[in-house]
């Protein structure tokens, strides 16, 4: 069987930046450990899969596999996987609606080229600091959250980009890796983030961080409509708006490549 694979970088508009992803359609699931080693093969922080489901709820059936692990919910997959659609396969529509294990997710395609998703938000309830973590990150943590994912908020933009983080520490953490965060000196605010337990070190940019992150500083700066910026060492820019108990991420995306698996029995 030969397939079809798309490699986009998404949550920018330059080559070489954002988070790769990586996308194949089909026209029905391969088998689980298949599509897991063609995860593994790809080598991305995900690999983005999907079906026609062809009903009146939604269009197609969205997955995504990191090297290792199959996950819940990822954004940049999803904005990869609008693209794709969009650019490539010839969607007819600017939307499109996505079953996933998170529910119907929708893909929003925009005037200006970038893709809106709406995603649930994922604030995290406040919580002591675990024991540990200062000297796992190497900085002052002035405020610690957790729902899904575990998330610590840094004094400032400069502490974000100088920690070099204990990846075995946070691979034991309770909760979904770790999300490091701060006010941003020319956005609203900054982020990254370590998943040591999903098989991705550092994930370049990562949409769905933001349906924590969002929340977290919407409050805080009294504020629905957020710019952040993810600073990696890829980086990449995440537009956010906090609308009730959904996000809308926003981003652009690019293609870097497209192919053929050769085989996939």
């Amino acid at each position: 069987m030969s397939l079809h694979l798309y490699h986009v970088d998404a949550f920018t508009n330059c080559l070489f930046g954002g988070n790769p992803a990586a996308v194949v359609p089909l026209s029905e699931w391969l088998p689980d450990d298949v599509m897991c080693a063609i995860a593994a093969e790809n080598n991305l922080s995900e690999t983005a899969f999907f079906i026609p489901v062809g009903d009146s709820a939604a269009d197609f059936h969205l997955r995504w596999f990191t090297p290792t692990v199959e996950v819940d919910l990822c954004g940049h997959g999803t904005l990869a996987s609008a693209f794709v659609l969009f650019s490539e396969l010839a969607w007819q529509s600017d939307m499109l609606r996505f079953k996933t294990a998170s529910g119907l997710l929708s893909a929003c395609l925009r005037s200006d080229g970038m893709i809106t998703l709406d995603f649930p938000a994922r604030p995290g309830h406040e919580m002591d600091l675990p024991e540990g973590l200062e000297s796992a990150v190497g900085q002052t943590v002035v405020d610690f959250r957790r729902a899904v994912m575990n998330m610590a908020v840094l004094q400032h933009e400069p502490a974000v980009r100088a920690v070099k983080p204990d990846l075995d520490y946070i691979r034991h953490l309770e909760g979904d890796g770790l999300i490091i965060t701060a006010a941003g000196d020319s956005c609203d605010c900054v982020s990254r983030y370590f998943a040591p337990n999903s098989g991705i070190d550092e994930d370049p940019v990562t949409g769905s961080a933001h349906c924590a992150i969002a929340p977290y500083w919407a409050e805080k700066l009294g504020k629905t409509s957020l710019t952040a910026r993810q600073v990696s060492k890829r980086g990449g820019d995440v537009y956010c708006e906090v609308v009730d108990d959904r996000v809308l991420i926003s981003g652009h995306a690019c293609l870097y490549s497209k192919g053929q698996l050769a085989s996939v029995e």
